[in-house]
């Protein structure tokens, strides 16, 4: 099963043009299962960018509004563009549910978490989340605090099916920080007892940075830090005992500009597991 996530960048910059380097990047990576961050929806028009690449990519969709979008609205001076995130999948999606995140009047933009049960025929079903936190670095105290709620989320509805969870999203946190310890439960204790995390990088591809965040791209402010990998995929485990057929192959998309535009300020994650 090939896992993608991505930060869509919502309606931010060359956004009309940015759709089209979007779409081509997904066309040739054929995803079986994709977790999308800040994805636009027009109530103008009715157009909503999860359903459209859903289309193209003959994919299935569930997308999750976000409960408080007028922080982001007021970013762009228009109050008619909804932001949320999105699950896009080959396979048929049989339930879903949204969790909205713990954030601080201060800081609270109506970020969430997104559930999709996944049913593959012929196959476990596969419980699937994506999640956008909280993006100010002085926040990690407020992420752990999201984490942890994301973390029962997923416990209360990872039953049901040998197939370990998938928790993808944009963390805006980096690997060795507190709020992405405390949802792997290795490092130290996690956040629900006995569910632990691989993040898919690291087990596949160890000792390498692979940035998802960085000043090479012209979206990104240069202010905001030297870059880092702040986009994850999440397998539940624990793995198989040889380290086998868990997860196969990791590496970013998106990473450059496409017919010369960069389709988002975050690089994809792609990573291909196998039962």
């Amino acid at each position: 099963m090939r896992v993608v996530t991505w930060n869509l960048w919502w309606r931010f910059g060359p956004w009309a043009e940015r759709q089209k380097a979007i779409l081509a990047v997904l066309s040739e990576l054929r995803p079986d299962v994709v977790g999308l961050q800040e994805v636009w929806a027009d109530r103008r028009t009715g157009e909503n960018l999860a359903e459209w690449l859903a289309a193209e990519l003959d994919l299935h969709c569930a997308w999750a509004p976000s409960p408080a979008p007028e922080r982001w609205r007021h970013r762009i001076a228009d109050d008619s563009v909804d932001i949320g995130n999105a699950v896009l999948s080959r396979w048929p999606v049989t339930d879903r549910a949204t969790l909205r995140l713990p954030a601080p009047p201060d800081l609270d933009d109506g970020r969430q978490a997104l559930y999709a049960r996944v049913e593959p025929p012929g196959g476990a079903p596969i419980p699937f989340f994506t999640t956008h936190l909280t993006s100010p670095l002085h926040a990690s105290a407020v992420r752990v605090q999201q984490v942890r709620a994301l973390a029962e989320f997923v416990a209360e509805r990872r039953a049901g099916t040998p197939f370990p969870p998938v928790v993808t999203g944009d963390f805006n946190a980096w690997p060795d920080s507190d709020e992405i310890r405390v949802l792997a439960g290795i490092r130290t204790a996690p956040a629900v007892p006995g569910q632990v995390f691989f993040d898919a990088w690291e087990y596949a591809v160890q000792g390498t940075a692979g940035s998802t965040w960085t000043p090479e791209n012209p979206y990104v402010h240069p202010g905001l830090g030297p870059g880092g990998r702040i986009d994850y995929i999440h397998v539940g485990g624990p793995a198989g005992p040889d380290g086998e057929g868990t997860v196969r192959g990791v590496r970013r998309a998106g990473h450059g500009p496409v017919d010369g535009v960069w389709p988002s300020d975050h690089a994809a994650v792609v990573a291909d597991l196998h039962g």
